[in-house]
């Protein structure tokens, strides 16, 4: 259907379903064009195998996240190094946003945007800052060992993606080998700080699932780029108080870990993480994570020192297995989903 008039071009108009869905075809808007240009361009999506690489990168950078945190401790408190951390990380979303000239999103997006701040942006950086000052971080990989289960059960839930049976043994799986290696590695016994981090296991699956879903609506830098912005007169307000209140003893490690937990982990890390859970969904790219305790423990190995068992060689394997089977019944699950729509 369009609406003519004299004076304007003729412009396509939804129609909507019974059930108040558009429907699809070539002379009817879709959703986000019709919302008109105050969320920015839709992203284009990549293919599947685009996404997978995509958020690969993201897992990759996000396993650095804590042995930078560890080095940022040796020069800022926890409470200045979380604080700076989204300080920097928002003045960098900030000037790429101004410079490209990205509008305000949607009012309908601000309340995801917060969810995803207080999730990835505050939550997740504050707890696992205050449990690795009593926890190693091969402790702390726990948290993430636990993470994409959760996130998968959290994405199926908001979005309603239904992923098959395979998927979630495979993913049941995958948590498991996880639990017990990280378990084991840390003697069996529970650290001072794991409220702390069963805490950040809960908000960052939050974080992570609605961010996954604006991802589909708007580019993921924006999203990460506009929840930094959102969180940026909080993050000013708490350096101000905590700067004077921790010692500063800057070195070399500091300022490294404090950069790349700010410009890595936080902006660049969730940047390409979003762009790919919107190409192959929240439940499918969460599994990717299970790559990541083992290879926080090879980054612990390499930079801070820490012991690696002989067991992790055997633990990597099976964890690539359980990702093979879930990323296999996601881009099976995937084509049938196409062959009954068309």
């Amino acid at each position: 259907m369009r609406a003519e008039n004299s004076a304007t071009p003729s412009t396509p108009i939804a129609v909507a379903q019974s059930d108040g869905t558009p429907r699809t075809g070539p002379a009817v808007m879709s959703k986000a064009a019709a919302d008109g240009p105050a969320s920015g361009s839709v992203p284009t999506p990549p293919s599947g195998r685009g996404g997978t690489v995509l958020a690969g990168l993201g897992v990759v950078a996000f396993s650095l996240t804590f042995p930078a945190t560890a080095w940022g401790l040796e020069s800022f408190g926890p409470w200045s190094l979380v604080a700076l951390r989204s300080v920097l990380a928002a003045l960098i979303a900030g000037s790429v946003l101004l410079a490209a000239r990205v509008p305000l999103p949607e009012r309908r997006h601000w309340a995801g945007l917060a969810v995803v701040g207080g999730g990835v942006v505050v939550g997740f950086p504050l707890l696992t800052t205050l449990a690795l000052q009593t926890s190693t971080t091969s402790h702390a990989a726990v948290v993430v060992g636990l993470l994409p289960l959760t996130t998968a059960v959290l994405g199926s839930l908001r979005t309603g993606e239904r992923p098959s049976r395979v998927f979630w043994i495979a993913a049941l799986a995958g948590a498991a080998v996880v639990i017990a290696f990280t378990v084991r590695e840390s003697g069996g016994a529970l650290a001072s700080g794991d409220l702390y981090l069963f805490g950040a296991l809960l908000v960052c699956a939050a974080g992570y699932t609605e961010g996954g879903r604006l991802a589909r609506v708007m580019p993921g830098w924006h999203v990460i780029g506009w929840a930094l912005v959102l969180c940026l007169p909080l993050a000013v307000a708490g350096s101000l108080v905590a700067l004077p209140l921790e010692p500063v003893h800057l070195n070399a490690h500091g300022v490294v870990g404090l950069v790349w937990v700010a410009a890595g982990s936080t902006f660049l890390g969730l940047y390409v993480w979003y762009r790919g859970m919107a190409a192959i969904g929240v439940a499918r790219a969460s599994q990717l994570q299970l790559a990541q305790p083992l290879l926080t423990l090879v980054w612990s190995f390499l930079l801070l020192g820490e012991e690696m068992s002989a067991a992790a060689p055997v633990a990597a394997v099976a964890v690539l297995v359980c990702i093979a089977a879930t990323q296999r019944a996601g881009r099976r699950a995937g084509r049938v989903s196409r062959t009954v729509r068309s």
